[in-house]
C-alpha cells in the first residue's frame, strides 16, 4: 500500500502541482527527502519571499501551486503574504510542518499550537488532519477549495511522522481521481437584463478589474467595449492586480480615482456604470463625497460573494466575469453611440534633476519590448508606469492589490519562473525592495533573467505624500538615507549599477532586458514626488 507521501505526490502530480516553493526546515523534512526528480524544489530564504514568489507563478500559470513552510515560525513570517494572495484571488496550497503526533499534546519544540488559527483569516480554508491516513484528502480538499471561484490560498498544518504512514486505501483511489470545476454563468434571464440596460444607456461606462484576464475574459471584454462604443476605465491602481482592459486601447480612459469622493465625481457623468471582475472599489484614502452621481446607476458582475455583499451600492450579479461577458456579446448588437473620445497621448516628462518618476517611467517605456511584463511595487510611479508604458497584452502587469509590500521582488522571480520566454521588470522602491530582498538571492541561484529597476529617493515618499493628506507633522522614519540597493544587490550575486540621466537609464535597461543569463538591476535616483503621468 502507497504511504501518504507517496500518495501526495501522486496527487501533486495530478493537478500539475510539482514546481514547489519553499524554505525548509527539520518539521518538513521527511517530506522532502529524495523528492523525485520531475518535482522541482524553488528555494526562498525567507518565508514571505516564498509565498510571494509562489503567488506571482500561480497567478502567470493559473494553476493551484504548492507552498512549503516550516511550522509556527515559518508561517507566521509568511503571513504577509498569505494576505497578499489572498487579496490577489491567487491559488495556492499553503502547507506546514508539524511537532511528531506523539509531542503535540506535550507541546514539545517546534509545535504549531492551534496550527489553523495562525492562517485562518487569510485563507479559505485551514486544517489540520485528525490522522495520518486523511493528509491525501485533506490536501486534495484544499487544492479544490483554492482553486474553486474566489480562487486563494488554502492551508494544511502536517505533523511530520505522518508521511511514512499508510495512506487510506478506500479513499485513496477516489482522492485522487476527483475534480472540481467551478466556472458558472449567471441566470440568463439577469444577464438579458441588463444587456437591454446596456444598449439603452445614453453613456455606459466599463470599469475593467483584474478577474477578467484571471478569468480569460480579454478578447471578451475589448469586443464588448467595442461592439457597445464603452468608454472602459481600469480599476484604482489601488487594487488593481492586474490589467482587464489593454490601456493603449482608443476606448481606454484610464484609471478610475481610488477615493469615494473623486471616484463618484469621475462616474457622474455616465449614467450606467457596468463593474467587471473588480471589486466595488478598492478605495484608499478616504475622501468623503457621493459615491454615485444621482442619474448614474451601478452593476458589479464578480465571482466573489464576499466583493458582491460588500459593495456600497448598485446591483451585482455573481458569476464567473469570463463566461458573463462572452454571453453579453452574444445578446448585444452593435451601439450606435458615439465612440468614446482617445486618451491624449502622455506629453514629455519636465526635466529635472534628479529625475522624475515620470521621466523615469518614460525612460523604461522608451526601453520597453513588446512582450514585457511589469512587477510593480514602486506606490510613488505607479501611476506614471500604467501612463506611459500602456501595457496591452494579457499577462503583462502584476500589482500586489492589497497594499502589502513584499510582493513585487518576490512574485517577479515566480513569474518569470512561470514564463521563460517573455522578459520580465520589476519596478521597486528602494524601500519596497527591503521587504522582499532576499529575493535577489534565488533569482541568481536559479538564472533567472529578472531585471530589476530601483527608483531611490532616500524615503518613504508615498509616507509623505499621505501625511500631507493627514495633516500629520513630525512624523519620525520616513527617510532612508544610504539605502543602496545595488550595494546589497551585489552582495547577492545580481550585477548592478547606478546610472543617472535619462538617456543613461534607457541604455542601462535595454542592456539588462537583452540579458538571458541571470538577473541584472539598475538603480536610478529619482526626485521626491508622488508621479501621476
Amino acid at each position: 500500500m502507497a504511504t501518504v507521501r507517496e500518495a501526495t505526490l501522486e496527487l501533486f502530480r495530478a493537478h500539475e502541482m510539482t514546481t514547489i516553493f519553499g524554505n525548509p526546515g527539520s518539521t518538513e523534512l521527511p517530506m522532502l527527502a529524495d523528492l523525485p526528480s520531475d518535482f522541482r524544489y524553488v528555494l526562498g530564504l525567507q518565508e514571505l519571499v516564498v509565498v510571494g514568489m509562489a503567488d506571482g507563478y500561480a497567478q502567470a500559470t493559473g494553476r493551484t501551486t504548492h507552498v512549503n513552510l516550516h511550522t509556527a515560525p515559518g508561517v507566521g513570517n509568511a503571513v504577509g503574504g498569505i494576505f497578499n494572495a489572498q487579496s490577489n484571488h491567487s491559488p495556492l496550497l499553503i502547507t506546514a510542518g508539524q511537532q511528531v503526533r506523539a509531542q503535540i499534546t506535550m507541546e514539545a519544540n517546534l509545535t504549531n499550537r492551534d496550527a489553523v488559527f495562525g492562517p485562518q483569516p487569510y485563507v479559505k480554508w485551514s486544517h489540520e488532519p485528525p490522522r495520518a491516513q486523511d493528509v491525501p484528502a485533506a490536501l486534495a480538499r484544499a487544492i479544490h477549495h483554492a482553486s474553486l471561484p474566489p480562487r486563494g490560498p488554502a492551508f494544511v498544518s502536517i505533523p511530520m511522522d505522518d508521511w511514512a504512514q499508510e495512506a487510506d486505501a478506500q479513499t485513496l483511489p477516489h482522492t485522487l481521481a476527483r475534480s472540481v470545476v467551478g466556472r458558472s454563468v449567471p441566470d440568463p434571464a439577469i444577464l438579458a437584463a441588463l444587456a437591454a440596460r446596456l444598449a439603452d444607456a445614453r453613456n455606459p461606462v466599463m470599469i475593467a478589474g483584474p478577474d477578467i484576464e484571471a478569468a480569460g475574459g480579454w478578447d471578451h471584454a475589448v469586443a464588448l467595449a467595442e461592439r457597445q462604443r464603452l468608454a472602459v476605465l481600469a480599476t484604482p491602481a489601488t487594487g488593481g492586480g492586474r490589467l482587464g482592459f489593454p490601456e493603449s486601447h482608443p476606448n481606454f480612459q484610464g484609471l478610475l480615482a481610488p477615493a469615494i469622493g473623486p471616484a463618484g465625481e469621475q462616474l457622474k457623468e455616465y449614467d450606467l456604470v457596468l463593474v467587471v471582475g473588480s471589486s466595488v472599489f478598492p478605495y484608499y484614502p478616504y475622501i468623503p463625497g457621493p459615491l454615485l452621481g444621482p442619474e448614474t446607476s451601478l452593476v458589479q458582475i464578480t465571482s466573489d460573494p464576499a466583493e458582491a455583499a460588500r459593495a456600497p451600492m448598485g446591483e451585482a450579479i455573481l458569476g464567473d466575469v469570463g463566461l458573463a461577458l462572452h454571453a453579453l456579446l452574444d445578446l448585444l448588437g452593435e451601439s450606435d453611440r458615439e465612440q468614446p473620445p482617445a486618451r491624449p497621448a502622455p506629453g514629455p516628462p519636465a526635466e529635472t534633476d534628479p529625475l522624475s518618476g515620470s521621466m523615469a517611467m518614460s525612460a523604461l517605456a522608451d526601453a520597453w519590448p513588446e512582450d514585457g511584463i511589469a512587477v510593480v511595487e514602486t506606490p510613488s510611479s505607479t501611476a506614471a508606469l500604467r501612463n506611459r508604458l500602456r501595457l496591452s497584452r494579457p499577462g503583462s502587469y502584476y500589482f500586489s492589490s492589497s497594499g502589502g509590500l513584499g510582493f513585487g521582488i518576490s512574485a517577479a522571480v515566480g513569474v518569470q519562473l512561470a514564463e521563460p520566454s517573455r522578459p520580465v521588470v520589476c519596478v521597486l522602491g528602494e524601500g519596497s525592495a527591503q521587504y522582499g530582498i532576499t529575493a535577489l538571492w534565488t533569482a541568481v541561484a536559479y538564472k533567472l533573467p529578472v531585471t530589476f529597476l530601483v527608483l531611490r529617493n532616500e524615503e518613504y515618499m508615498i509616507l509623505k505624500w499621505f501625511a500631507e493628506f493627514e495633516q500629520a507633522t513630525g512624523l519620525p522614519g520616513l527617510d532612508l538615507p544610504g539605502l543602496d540597493v545595488a550595494a546589497v544587490a551585489r552582495g547577492y550575486g545580481v550585477p548592478s549599477l547606478e546610472v543617472n540621466g535619462r538617456e543613461e537609464l534607457t541604455e542601462a535597461l535595454r542592456g539588462a532586458i537583452d540579458v538571458q543569463d541571470g538577473p541584472r538591476l539598475v538603480q536610478v535616483p529619482v526626485a521626491s514626488g508622488m508621479w501621476l503621468d
